[in-house]
């Protein structure tokens, strides 16, 4: 039983490491020998556990992804109402993107860039179900424009990762105010305006 939490405390620790200098160096500037040194494993030991840099950050992505949507919605209820769906999603999203800046940072950096494969980003997608379901019932029921999903996402959330960003920045503080303008500011990008 040690060897084993002993191998899964080496694997957690290979992808802090790597969350960390992909945030803080870059994908391409972050070898495989840096992850290695900064977990403080060997370098043919990241080998016994991915099967290369790519496999290593895809993996990690869709570990840091199923984190984040596990937080996202855990106090969501299908049979909520569309707003009130939307705002207990949303803000905790914003709770998990503004409290565990270093997952989101390098979740923002892996939706942004092309260095997630195309299958580990749609495993990715498959994690915000709960939220895609939502807008298609919003959809239906007019309540939420019949636009793309992505332009959903785009006006909806990803403004959260800016926010958080400037946040971390030290160049603006997000309170309870603001929290909820920035809230406000979402949902009326998405809903139908009566």
């Amino acid at each position: 039983m040690a060897a084993l939490q002993k191998s899964i405390d080496k694997r957690n620790a290979l992808m802090a490491a790597t969350i960390e200098l992909v945030n803080n160096d870059g994908f391409h500037a972050t070898p495989m020998s840096k992850i290695a040194k900064m977990a403080n494993v060997s370098p043919a030991t990241i080998y016994l556990y991915f099967d290369n840099k790519q496999d290593l950050v895809n993996k990690t992505y869709i570990e840091v992804k199923s984190r984040y949507t596990a937080y996202a919605f855990e106090t969501y209820n299908e049979t909520m109402s569309v707003e009130e769906g939307f705002e207990v999603i949303w803000k905790r999203i914003a709770d998990f993107k503004l409290k565990e800046v270093a997952d989101a940072m390098f979740l923002a950096q892996c939706d942004n860039t092309p260095m997630i494969d195309e299958p580990s980003r749609k495993e990715g997608i498959k994690h915000l179900q709960p939220l895609l379901d939502l807008w298609a019932r919003g959809k239906s029921q007019g309540i939420i424009k019949p636009i793309s999903d992505y332009l959903l996402y785009a006006y909806a959330i990803n403004p959260l990762s800016f926010l958080m960003l400037i946040e971390n920045r030290g160049a603006f503080k997000i309170g309870p105010k603001e929290l909820e303008e920035a809230f406000q500011a979402a949902w009326n990008s998405i809903k139908i305006s009566r």
